[in-house]
């Protein structure tokens, strides 16, 4: 029985070693060693699955009871029991109920780490001269782009990374072009850097939009160097690379007009400023002459005014220097002068005659207060070699020298002896 079972298994490893089976998923089970366990059914027939733990960790999503799934694998018998079994490679969602489900699954895994939020999400470019796009270079999603950007901004450049869009391995091949692009802007030029990244496809069914829904290409997308714009099917699709990215397309033409737009806002922009500056130039060409003409008229007219008054002046200013005015100016000053010359006489007269007056009387008072009045009558003044004047015989010592000064000279004397004045004196 062993050699049968062997036998069997090889001969049925080899004739299908790759094989797809879709069906409804029954009996799931999570092992703890990390495998699944389930099986499949078509509503006729079962065929029981397993999904080593070295291969299901590629998955993207972990499938539960009763969504219809799509199966690559390869059959093969488990020895020891006899049990005929399919041993799975790739699984996808089959089915709107099923892929609902694993959308939901991984919106709510990638939500909860935040990658989401709307605080991670790069600004657009201002102006971006050199585009990535990841799509398929032989979709129509590829030459809608181009038809927008060559009519839209000639100054723009593209740099395709080929990618497969569609089916097994699209999910991994978006991934790839997305890090190839941003390898590609680490060693480039400045001039030659990316501004923003593209990737998209045309509309197509739930399953065909599926690789954009892979848990790894939106991780791809959010940790890209580039801005990263979605464009993925048509406006009503929505994916969760629409959700992970800087911006959302609603087609891959909207996207190229997204990028496009700057060049053609500021083209027209720049001619609507254009026109508005002509149209503001000549109405300041207009207000210009209007305004020299004015200027001109009113200088005209004030030239013509400040002539007439200095015309005026003139003539007033002739009368006034005329000789027979002058003459009589200064006749006038003339006798204004001579009477003013007779009132200074007058007053300078009468004051010396005041002065000589008071001069008088002082000297008289300093004449009879003067001390030589008194010498004239025989007294004498006598004073200490310092200048003191000796007042009491007291004040002066034996043999001190004096100065007497009489009413005509002086005398020098020495001091030979003293007497105190009697009461009777």
């Amino acid at each position: 029985m062993t050699e049968l079972t062997a036998d069997a298994k090889a001969v049925i490893e080899h004739a299908f070693s790759n094989v797809w089976v879709e069906g409804e998923v029954v009996n799931f089970l999570a092992h703890s060693s990390g495998h699944w366990y389930f099986s499949l059914n078509d509503g006729t027939s079962q065929i029981k699955c397993v999904c080593w733990k070295g291969t299901n960790f590629k998955i993207r999503f972990k499938p539960q009871n009763g969504i219809e799934v799509r199966i690559r694998g390869k059959l093969t018998i488990y020895q020891a029991r006899g049990d005929f079994q399919l041993q799975v490679e790739s699984l996808e969602p089959s089915g709107e109920g099923a892929l609902k489900a694993a959308f939901d699954q991984i919106k709510a895994k990638l939500d909860r780490e935040g990658l989401f939020a709307p605080e991670l999400k790069r600004p657009m470019p201002f102006y971006p001269r050199r585009i990535g796009i990841v799509t398929t270079k032989t979709g129509a999603a590829f030459h809608d782009i181009m038809n927008v950007l060559t009519r839209r901004s000639r100054g723009v450049s593209v740099l395709l990374a080929h990618a497969q869009v569609q089916g097994e391995g699209s999910a991994d091949s978006i991934r790839n072009a997305i890090e190839s692009l941003n390898a590609y802007n680490d060693l480039a030029s400045t001039s030659d850097k990316l501004d923003v990244i593209i990737a998209g496809r045309g509309g197509g069914s739930a399953e065909d939009l599926w690789a954009f829904n892979d848990e790894a290409l939106a991780r791809a997308i959010r940790a890209s160097k580039i801005p990263v714009i979605s464009a993925v099917g048509h406006e009503i699709d929505w994916t969760i690379a629409d959700l992970v990215a800087d911006a959302r397309a609603a087609t891959p033409s909207a996207a190229a007009e997204m990028v496009a737009g700057r060049e053609q806002d500021i083209l027209e922009r720049l001619d609507s400023r254009s026109r508005h500056l002509t149209q503001r130039m000549e109405y300041d060409m207009l207000m210009a002459r209007s305004s020299i003409a004015d200027i001109t008229s009113r200088l005209s007219e004030n030239v013509i005014s400040r002539f007439r008054r200095l015309a005026d002046r003139i003539t007033t200013a002739s009368y006034r220097f005329s000789p027979q005015a002058i003459a009589a100016r200064f006749a006038a000053k003339r006798s204004s002068v001579d009477m003013l010359a007779q009132r200074t006489a007058s007053a300078q007269s009468k004051y010396l005659k005041t002065l000589e007056d008071r001069l008088a009387r002082n000297t008289a008072t300093v004449e009879a207060l003067s001390p030589l009045k008194v010498l004239v009558r025989g007294y004498s003044l006598t004073q200490f070699a310092d200048g003191r004047v000796v007042r009491n015989a007291f004040d002066a010592a034996v043999g001190d020298q004096l100065s007497i000064t009489l009413a005509s000279g002086k005398l020098g004397a020495t001091v030979t002896s003293t007497e105190e004045a009697s009461d009777d004196v």
